[in-house]
């Protein structure tokens, strides 16, 4: 029997007040010169290559008992990123050592760590970016294997300091190089993520007293396609009324200006729920366990599920990708897409569905209200 991994609602880390040269002495000095650093990508045979100036650490973060020593943003074609050591001490899931990882910025506004890549026609500078773990979903008339993406999130508590982070250089510069040093190359087609990041969470899971509510959804809604049908499992509503543990701000572009972001416990506390809330949308990141074990992809080893459609970001992929015939994509439920981005024609507003949500009323009702 794995052992029980203990629950704890603490405060969002912030980066410890260090220069940046204190940080890089520090983190040369922790990696014994690149001894224990533990790349998956293209530098796993020559570490060293990523203590060039363009890798190292500027800030460190602490959460738990993982730090977490972070180079100045970046960004490429396809992602904004951080390449980030994700320091696993003897205590950790699985061997100890210094990982690096990317952590990467997504459409929803959520900070993940990719699990590996694709690159495009064989260019790294263009890539799917793995997206963790998968689920065999199999039906009368077909089997499928979908990503399971909010099991890269990184931890709820980790998202206003990455954020904040990725503001302060007055110019974020270009890279094509870092995703394939740092990240594992997948061949084509391959969605699964390996070992080094499905492991931790199957040894974890193997107590069912790590998992939250017995691995079942907590949120599930009992029609399809109708929003007002959603339902949560007893003691998992966000709690409104007295679970607000903090509100941090940032900005974005796609969501026209100011973004708050809210973390709100549930009402067992088994749970953290983050909200957005932007000029004109609200919507919710995949809510997180508030277990205390990380991986060495900085991630949570316990995860939360949910109905998907719970989770739909203001701005969602809804297009008419080419081809012969052209096909159809969209994540946003059918009959609820909203008018296109001006600022990303991927995507379209999805409003007319989050705003049906019983959850996101509330939330307007008794938190927005009340904070102005």
């Amino acid at each position: 029997m794995e052992p029980l991994i203990p629950r704890r609602i603490v405060p969002s880390p912030k980066p410890e007040p260090l220069e940046p040269a204190q940080v890089r002495r520090e983190f040369r000095e922790h990696s014994g010169a690149g001894a224990r650093l533990r790349p998956a990508g293209e530098a796993r045979r020559e570490p060293q290559r990523l203590l060039s100036r363009a890798y190292l650490p500027t800030y460190k973060l602490k959460l738990f008992d993982v730090v977490f020593y972070l180079a100045d943003v970046r960004q490429n074609a396809t992602i904004r990123f951080f390449v980030a050591y994700v320091v696993i001490d003897a205590r950790g899931p699985g061997p100890a050592g210094i990982y690096p990882r990317i952590f990467y910025k997504d459409g929803s506004l959520v900070w993940r760590s990719a699990s590996h890549f694709i690159p495009y026609g064989g260019d790294s500078s263009t890539a799917w970016i793995g997206k963790g773990d998968v689920e065999t979903i199999v039906s009368r008339d077909y089997e499928s294997v979908v990503t399971l993406e909010h099991t890269t999130d990184l931890p709820t508590e980790l998202q206003p300091a990455l954020e904040e982070l990725s503001r302060r250089p007055a110019r974020i510069p270009h890279d094509d190089v870092a995703l394939a040093l740092v990240l594992r190359r997948a061949p084509p087609g391959r969605i699964e993520p390996y070992r080094d990041f499905s492991e931790p969470r199957r040894r974890a899971r193997a107590n069912p007293r790590n998992l939250v509510h017995g691995g079942r959804r907590i949120a599930r809604f009992t029609r399809r396609h109708d929003p007002t049908s959603l339902r949560f499992a007893a003691g998992f509503e966000p709690d409104f009324r007295a679970g607000l543990i903090e509100v941090s701000e940032s900005g974005s572009r796609l969501y026209g200006g100011r973004i708050r972001r809210f973390r709100i416990r549930s009402g067992n506390a088994q749970v953290q729920y983050l909200f957005f809330a932007g000029p004109h949308h609200v919507w919710l990141a995949n809510p997180q366990a508030t277990t205390t074990q990380l991986s060495s992809y900085g991630v949570r080893t316990i995860d939360v599920a949910v109905d998907d459609d719970l989770c739909v970001p203001g701005m969602e992929y809804h297009y008419l990708e080419g081809g012969d015939p052209p096909v159809f994509v969209t994540q946003i439920p059918d009959g609820y897409a909203g008018e296109p981005s001006p600022v990303d024609a991927w995507r379209a507003d999805a409003s007319p569905w989050l705003e049906r949500l019983p959850v996101v009323r509330a939330f307007r009702r008794e938190v927005l209200a009340r904070c102005g």
